[in-house]
This record gives C-alpha cells, structure tokens and sequence, in this order.
C-alpha cells in the first residue's frame, strides 16, 4: 500500500494532511477505482463508510487470495477525507468558507435552487461558490488531481464519493448535476445500474442522474466527467453515494437539534447498520471495476442500451 499527501491545509491554527492511499496494479491497462469521503466536513458518516471498506480491505490482504488477484488487475485508490479544515471546524464548507462541492468552474444550463445550487453572495451563507474567476480551493484542486494522476490515466475508471444528508432514500447519483442532458457514457451507465439490481435483487438504492432531483453550478464531478469526455478512448463513470440521512433523523427527532445529527447517525447500533449495509455496495463497486471489459456495453449494442436508459431516466422524467 502506498501513502502520499497530496495537500495540506490549515484550520484553527493547525496544518492538516489530505492524505491518499493505493493500492493494486498501476499499469494504465487495468481498471480503476477511486473512493472519496468527507468532502463535506459535517458529513463524517461519509469518511467513515469509506475507512471501513479500506480496513476490511487490509485486513483480508493477509489471507484472501482472491483478493490478491482482483488487486493483479485493478489499481484501488482512497481519498477518505478530501476537506480535513471542515471536519475539524464541524463545518459544510473547507475553512475558508467554500463548499467544495459548488467550487468548480462548470455553470448550470439552467436555473438552480436558490442558494443550494451554489451562490457567491457570502461565505457567511452556505453552498458559497468562491468568487468568480478564483481558482479552485486547495482541496477541490487535491481531488482533481488523484482522479486526474490515478483514475483518467486508466482506460477504465469507476469513482465512488460518499456523503449524507438527502431524503429517506440511499441514492446513487450520477452526472450531471449542471443539465438535464444524459451524459455521452449513459449506456454503460446503466449497464452497471442493471448489473446492481441483477447482483443484489434486494438493494434498496435509488440510482439516477442528479438532475432528476436539482441543478447545482460548480460541481466538481460534473467537472471531472467533462475532463475525461476529452479522452473518448477513456470510460469514466463518476458515482456519488447520497445516504438518507433523514431516516435517520425519523427514527431519532432530538438528532434535529444538533446540526452534526443531521447528517450522521448519533446511535451506535445504528452507525454498525449504516456501515455493513454500504460495505456491499462499496465491494460490489470494486468487482465491477475489476471486470468492466466483461458488462460494458458493445459497440454494436450501445444504441438500443441508450434507448433503454432514456427511457428509464429521461424521457417522462420531470424537467
């Protein structure tokens, strides 16, 4: 396993790491896989879903030879806390106020949510953008540049980026977020989407484009997935865990009262439960990455996988 840090930032005082870790074959022939958390510093539940796939992980190395041959084929990297300032500070946004998730350059086709979709009035107020025209936020930037060095070198990529806080339901979000347009890659989008519901009939994910649900400016998937649209010889497919986090909040209302509680479960038997319920999801990620060339759509057959996949997520779909 290798470690690096790839940035480090400063809050209350304190220089703070933004560490990386890798792990599997490095050769740009073999699939890869990325997995992010804490890019929002309140939604910890996120890094910690991501941590404990990664020790799950290191400890089977030592005797699950399975293992050791999905890792001859695949690179696996870790970025399990992109925005260390926010966690230590208890905050949504980095420690300069930003939301990283608003601080790339991309803008909406359309009209966003007011203030949710990503302002610039304050840093005072939340889902701030940055100002125009400033470049991205040190961690924003760190992000980019694992999935730039570690993932789009690869002809094959899959990344998972985990966080918490929207509706009842466990949804898998896909690009993009700045259009109701369906990405160019949406046949092997739902080629994994139909691989997932053929694997684990039982899951209870939502798995959608983010529009179906709201427009945001500047998020740094969208960005990302536009980058590696610049490689047609690249397939880049960028997935966003969003646990509903308010099941957990129905199940204990004094957890309205603590902004923390909001977005993570504050029971222990309940964090156990959120935690072995991803882990599949999160090993399930990895299997299909390792064996891409095996469900990615042919080219003969994109067309009618396409049709299938706007039929599912586009057409009749609200605007």
């Amino acid at each position: 396993m290798e470690r690096r840090d790839v940035a480090v930032v400063v809050a209350a005082g304190r220089e703070l790491p933004v560490p990386v870790l890798s792990l599997g074959n490095a050769s740009p022939d073999v699939p890869a896989i990325g997995y992010f958390g804490g890019v929002h510093g309140l939604e910890r539940i996120g890094s910690q879903v991501v941590l404990s796939f990664l020790a799950s992980l290191v400890s089977r190395l030592r005797w699950d030879d399975l293992l050791h041959e999905q890792l001859r084929g695949l690179r696996m990297v870790f970025m399990p806390l992109v925005n260390p300032g926010g966690l230590l500070l208890g905050t949504r946004a980095n420690p300069a106020g930003v939301d990283l998730m608003r601080n790339s350059p991309v803008e909406a086709e359309r009209p966003v949510p007011v203030l949710v979709g990503g302002q610039r009035l304050s840093p005072s107020l939340p889902w701030y953008r940055g100002e125009a025209g400033a470049k991205m936020q040190p961690e924003a930037q760190a992000l980019c540049q694992v999935v730039c060095d570690e993932l789009l070198r690869h002809r094959a990529a899959l990344s998972i980026d985990c966080h918490s806080g929207f509706g009842l339901d466990d949804r898998i979000w896909f690009p993009f977020a700045c259009s109701t347009r369906p990405i160019t890659h949406l046949p092997e989008m739902l080629a994994l989407s139909e691989l997932l519901d053929q694997t684990h009939a039982q899951h209870r994910y939502v798995f959608e484009p983010q529009s179906r649900q709201y427009l945001t400016h500047g998020d740094l998937w969208d960005y990302l997935y536009l980058e590696s649209c610049q490689m047609p010889e690249r397939v880049f497919l960028p997935l966003t865990l969003e646990m509903g986090s308010w099941v957990w909040v129905k199940k204990n209302p004094r957890q309205l009262f603590s902004r923390d509680g909001i977005f993570n479960p504050k029971v222990s038997h309940r964090q156990q439960r959120v935690l072995r319920r991803h882990l599949v999801w999160l090993d399930f990620c990895a299997r299909a990455a390792f064996s891409m060339p095996r469900w990615l759509p042919s080219a003969d057959g994109r067309e009618a996988v396409r049709e299938r996949a706007l039929d599912r997520w586009y057409r009749g779909a609200r605007a």
